[in-house]
């Protein structure tokens, strides 16, 4: 069976999502019966199955997480499916670009990237970019925050790593110090760095939408112990993600 044809299985308790346990050098993460190269439709023999709530499903790592995004999607929307469904791993996929961002929070506000689109409308992005040849993924979250805001900073914790359109994206905490430079000294492909409530980011138009509304869960609850893995589909960024 090729990679295109190939299925898990989502299976419901009682409102709960079953998923298998697993273990590797960053700690537990969970798949699909039958999510596995060489497992049948039910599952890996011996491996044990825990039940999620949607609430902790939607903090869990969770593989592959472009079949996860579409489950937990059309569970956050009432309509979750059980049984086959397409096997879709991001992560597997060769990337066609990496990228470092960088999560700067400052006095309850964090840094942004803002476009403003034509008709007068506006969309964000976490300041970051391509890593280049031979850079590591902290140095370039660092050369990318000061070319598009001008601030310096230290690296902290990897809080996310995000596959969209082809792109492996990885998103550290930075304790930033400076102050945002002058535009024309920017280099941020005509955006403007700008500080937003933390407490406005589920509701902001920000890319990548999957990881707005954590961020601000995270700020609140504490940062995650791992990165979450997301695969991030969405391309409208207008309407609220909760998922």
């Amino acid at each position: 069976m090729t990679a295109e044809t190939r299925a898990v299985t989502v299976l419901f308790e009682a409102d709960k999502l079953i998923l298998e346990l697993h273990h590797d050098a960053e700690g537990a993460y969970h798949v699909f019966p039958g999510g596995g190269p060489g497992e049948g439709a039910g599952g890996s023999v011996g491996v044990p199955r825990v039940a999620l709530s949607l609430a902790e499903a939607l903090h869990a790592r969770i593989r592959p997480a472009g079949t996860a995004e579409a489950v937990l999607r059309a569970w956050a929307q009432g309509a979750a499916p059980q049984g086959p469904v397409a096997l879709v791993d991001p992560a597997a996929v060769p990337p066609v670009r990496v990228r470092a961002g960088a999560v700067v929070i400052r006095d309850g506000a964090v840094l942004l990237i803002r476009f403003t689109e034509e008709g007068g409308g506006s969309h964000y992005e976490i300041p970051g970019g391509g890593v280049e040849a031979g850079e590591t993924l902290g140095a370039a979250v660092l050369r990318e925050l000061g070319e598009e805001t001008g601030l310096a900073g230290t690296v902290g914790p990897e809080v996310a790593r995000v596959w969209k359109d082809g792109r492996h994206e990885h998103y550290f905490l930075v304790s930033a110090t400076g102050e945002v430079g002058p535009p024309e000294t920017l280099d941020n492909y005509g955006g403007t760095p700008v500080w937003e409530p933390v407490e406005r980011l589920p509701v902001t138009p920000l890319w990548p939408r999957r990881l707005s509304w954590r961020i601000e869960h995270w700020h609140r609850t504490g940062w995650p112990g791992r990165p979450a893995e997301l695969a991030d589909s969405i391309t409208e960024l207008g309407p609220p993600c909760g998922w």
